[in-house]
């Protein structure tokens, strides 16, 4: 959502009602630089009849954000920034209306040189080995079984699969390695990522979120079904 105020204006936004969770896949950028409007929107979401939960992207700013109370919702942990503002932290796993959702932000600033210069790059946007070894020992407490995968970044054959259609070069860090090492050993329904910037079904199980606002189980059945097309052709 890059803390863009005209995404609060989306149709699909303001249809979210109480009892709903918007999941936001990284980048969710409305806690950035503490300014007066930065405050309104968090205080606007923090009163939503909804929940607005999201994993960190490489436009958040981590430091506020880890100043927040933790405590445990849906079974997993989160930092609650305010009312029903949430963030998911990271190598957790949640239950949601019966389905599990692991979640694992973090990423790798493209521009990290110029983002210190200017103040707003945190270190803490690389995961750590440590939160890795976390993440994958809650997987295995699990049986290595979720339903659903939200992260920021992608598994790496995913991101490179993405970036070679663009004709971008490869950049993909060992955060790609560690999901694509998920995403070999884990039995899950469909993962949600949001790094790359498009609203387009991947794969079978991969979805790439950006703009849209979309129902959780729609895309795997688009994809499904794009599947058989490819297939039938």
């Amino acid at each position: 959502m890059h803390g863009c105020l005209e995404r609060l204006y989306d149709k699909e936004f303001r249809k979210l009602k109480k009892g709903d969770v918007l999941i936001v896949c990284g980048d969710f950028g409305y806690i950035f630089d503490g300014s007066k409007t930065e405050k309104q929107v968090i205080k606007y979401l923090a009163k939503r009849k909804f929940v607005t939960a999201f994993v960190e992207g490489t436009h958040d700013n981590l430091d506020t954000i880890s100043r927040c109370r933790t405590t445990v919702w849906k079974g997993g942990m989160v930092h609650r920034i305010k009312g029903n503002l949430l963030h998911l932290m990271r190598g957790q796993i949640f239950e949601i209306e019966g389905n599990k959702y692991f979640t694992f932000g973090g990423g790798e600033s493209i521009d990290k040189d110029m983002r210190v210069e200017s103040g707003y790059w945190w270190r803490q946007e690389e995961p750590t080995p440590s939160e890795m070894a976390d993440g994958a020992r809650m997987l295995d407490e699990a049986g290595c079984k979720v339903d659903y995968i939200i992260t920021h970044e992608p598994p790496s054959l995913v991101k490179s699969a993405m970036l070679l259609r663009r004709g971008d070069n490869d950049r993909v860090n060992k955060l790609n390695g560690y999901l694509e090492e998920i995403c070999r050993s884990c039995s899950f329904k469909h993962w949600y990522f949001g790094s790359l910037h498009e609203d387009k079904v991947i794969t079978e199980h991969h979805t790439c979120v950006f703009m849209k606002v979309l129902p959780i189980d729609s895309t795997a059945d688009e994809s499904t079904d794009s599947v058989r097309e490819l297939v039938n052709s």
